[in-house]
């Protein structure tokens, strides 16, 4: 576990304001009350299922499928782009990515293009952290802000829709003016495992059963209980594929939350900053803190959940630790032998991006805010 908290920073400095934040409220009864247990239920259950998909090799199947009949190095960035967008709406962003991108990697390698690798690489982080902001289950803080402000599917799927169709067309005209267009030959496929169509089926089933609980349908005790009792039975490895140090920093977040909503001068102040801007807070604490803990943090002081769900969703692009999801492709980029020929700056470029990306998703949301309600 220590291990852990040393490589992921963000559960380190959760862990710490936790921990400092206990000296000025002394732990009690109530501390029990600062945990969403509900929220950390459907992150475990959303994880556990996509977990034992990847298992079964079903998005690589479904992936090389879309893939087979490509016939330019363009097409290819522009599907996994695409690829990238839907699937963070239903798999969350890290999920996606880390489905995604080695494969992406693997696959766009024998163009012998490094750039354009870097430019698709990163249009598939900024499309990935757009595409899950619009639904409830895309990305954590999603989970956690439509259930805190006990809103309704419609009202979520109709708030975040502008930026949504708006996200799609940038990544898209991105794509044509940073990849370049190399004709290719396709590649006999290779042979791929079969897959377990009753397995299949049933992580469909259990992902529906997920999504009841989202929806507020059943309890989500029903559902974790369910889903622990199916897949020990089913496949125990699934459990390995649980991101725990995901779910560990959302409880530091609620202890460190629920401390400094009981500190009445600091809950005074926050609350005086964030009304003056709850969405634009939201966006310069993500670029610092990330969205995630963001969230966690400025909805303790205001009741205005829409304004938060636009901004840390928006906030995720900015910075590279401003969605903990980017650092992902970050690692695997990293990690790729260096190239003889110049190439560009993974950070420089993935910084400039986001930030006009960001500034145009900005002007968006002032514009929509001058439009009559």
């Amino acid at each position: 576990m220590l291990e852990r908290i040393k490589k992921d920073p963000v559960l380190f400095i959760s862990g710490i304001l936790a921990i400092v934040s206990c000296f000025f409220v002394h732990p009690d009864k109530d501390y029990i009350g600062y945990v969403d247990f509900r929220v950390l239920a459907i992150l475990f259950c959303m994880m556990l299922v996509v977990s034992e998909l990847v298992i079964l090799g079903v998005f690589d199947k479904l992936t090389n499928k879309l893939l087979s009949k490509v016939h330019s190095s363009r097409m290819v960035s522009l599907i996994l782009v695409w690829l990238a967008f839907f699937m963070g709406m239903i798999l969350t962003n890290d999920v996606t990515l880390v489905t995604l991108v080695p494969f992406a990697i693997a696959l766009m390698k024998s163009f012998d293009d490094r750039k354009t690798l870097t430019f698709t690489l990163i249009l598939m982080t900024v499309a990935t952290n757009l595409g899950s902001m619009q639904t409830p289950i895309g990305n954590p803080q999603n989970i956690y802000l439509y259930t805190h402000y006990d809103m309704e599917m419609g009202y979520f799927l109709k708030l975040m829709l502008p930026y949504s169709l708006c996200s799609l067309v940038l990544v898209t005209i991105a794509i044509f003016i940073l990849c370049k267009d190399m004709k290719i030959e396709n590649k006999e496929p290779e042979e791929q495992k079969k897959i377990s169509g009753v397995k299949a089926a049933i992580c469909v089933v259990l992902f529906a059963l997920s999504l009841l609980v989202v929806l507020r349908v059943i309890h989500f005790l029903i559902a974790f209980g369910v889903l622990v009792a199916v897949m020990l039975v089913m496949d125990w490895k699934a459990f390995k594929g649980v991101d725990y140090t995901l779910l560990i920093t959302f409880v530091f977040f609620f202890v460190f939350v629920g401390n400094m909503g009981r500190i009445e001068a600091v809950y005074n102040t926050m609350s005086e900053i964030v009304a003056k801007s709850p969405a634009l807070t939201a966006i310069v604490s993500s670029q610092v803190i990330s969205n995630v803990p963001a969230a966690l943090l400025l909805s303790a002081f205001t009741k205005d959940g829409q304004a938060l769900v636009i901004g840390t969703n928006l906030g995720g692009l900015g910075t590279l630790i401003a969605s903990m999801a980017s650092l992902i492709t970050y690692k695997f980029h990293a990690a790729l032998p260096k190239s003889k020929e110049k190439s560009v700056s993974y950070i420089g470029a993935f910084t400039v991006i986001n930030v006009i990306f960001l500034a145009i998703l900005l002007g968006v949301y002032c514009l929509l805010r001058l439009l009559p309600q």
